[in-house]
């Protein structure tokens, strides 16, 4: 199975592309879509949409790991955020792909075994189940693989019933 895990954002979005055959995983690229702010916030989702279609049509994804939505003490931001992730789910929906969403406190207990682990902690159980030398960057890149871990764990489950 191949996951595309996106970390959503409208300045930065963090993707991960991995293989699972649920054991091991294999890394096929990750980076990240970057906007400029001194571009209409029009343009900037315009961005995104294109770059996103880019990927899919690039790395073929059977699944999309997308982080849900959360709203925090900016309601502006999380305004924005969901903005860009209504253009990744119409770019996702135009290819055909399904996607799957999880919460923070889904990946940190999916990927580190613990709801309250620091990012950090995240990052470096990412580094270590992907067997790579350095933590990804951008963090985004390093969250989104995290996503698509999340999803490989999910997804293999026997108890989520799609084995």
């Amino acid at each position: 199975m191949r996951i595309l895990g996106i970390d959503p954002g409208y300045a930065i979005v963090g993707y991960g592309v991995l293989d699972y055959d649920g054991r091991d995983f294999a890394v096929k690229g990750y980076g990240a879509i970057t906007t400029s702010s001194e571009a209409h916030f029009d343009d900037r989702l315009g961005i995104i949409y294109n770059d996103m279609n880019e990927l899919l049509e690039m790395y073929k994804p059977d699944a999309i790991s997308l982080e849900k939505l959360y709203f925090n003490t900016n309601h502006t931001t999380a305004i924005d955020v969901a903005q860009a992730r209504g253009v990744i789910l119409l770019s996702a929906n135009n290819h055909g792909i399904k996607i799957f969403e999880y919460t923070p406190l889904q990946v940190k207990n999916s990927v580190v075994g613990y709801g309250r682990a620091e990012k950090k902690q995240v990052q470096e159980m990412t580094r270590s189940i992907l067997k790579l030398k350095e933590i990804p960057k951008p963090d985004d890149a390093a969250d989104a693989l995290a996503l698509a871990i999340t999803h490989g764990h999910h997804a293999t489950s026997r108890v989520f019933g799609l084995n």
